[in-house]
């Protein structure tokens, strides 16, 4: 008990330092509630492109990042039925700049799912330096959610944790993606879906 009191503490304690201050800037403001709720989905469009136009031998880890993702989403909500964690703004602690359901602040949803493909991506070289790129994209997005008000560090340290667990449970899953639902079930589907911008060069076979 003294350790979990410990902990929180100090999970309360750098929430303070990166929570924004009750007059914030308007600029600063504008980016962290740009990063806080729109820039996650730039990552979809970014898998979208990649499939479309990157390396074809590469779609197999573009599956298995997106499937590790989704497992960290799931792990996520399973969480809060074991332990319920209040929002900064439930307690409450500091301010808070957006709108947002009372529900459990952890893990982070945001992080996980971001982290969840950043990790696969390096791990199922579905793209190397799109996995690295959207791992660091996680950074200022925690920090934006954390200056807005509605999610402690620890939230986010626990979505990381929970993705890479995530990306662990999805492993058993490479032999039956990579050999049975690419070749028998997506890639047929996608050729007949796309096959008229493919004959014309406009997305790869």
């Amino acid at each position: 008990m003294e350790i979990a009191n410990f902990i929180e503490h100090w999970n309360r304690q750098f929430f303070l330092v990166l929570n924004g201050p009750q007059n914030p800037d308007f600029t600063i403001l504008a980016i962290a509630r740009l990063l806080a709720e729109d820039a996650i989905y730039l990552v979809p469009v970014w898998l979208v492109w990649l499939w479309l136009r990157g390396d074809p031998a590469r779609r197999g880890g573009l599956l298995m990042a997106f499937i590790a993702a989704e497992i960290a989403l799931l792990i996520n909500q399973l969480i809060p039925l074991v332990w319920f964690h209040p929002r900064p703004f439930m307690i409450p602690l500091g301010h808070t700049f957006v709108t947002h359901a009372a529900d459990s602040s952890f893990p982070s949803d945001h992080i996980a799912f971001l982290a969840g493909i950043a990790i696969g991506l390096v791990c199922w070289r579905g793209g190397r330096k799109s996995g690295l790129v959207i791992g660091a994209m996680a950074v200022p997005v925690a920090w934006a959610r954390i200056y807005l008000g509605i999610h402690f560090p620890l939230d986010m340290i626990g979505a990381v944790i929970v993705a890479a667990v995530a990306t662990v449970i999805s492993m058993p899953l490479w032999p039956y993606v990579n050999g049975v639902i690419m070749p028998k079930l997506v890639t047929p589907v996608y050729r007949r879906v796309f096959s008229w911008p493919i004959r014309r060069g406009w997305v790869r076979d």
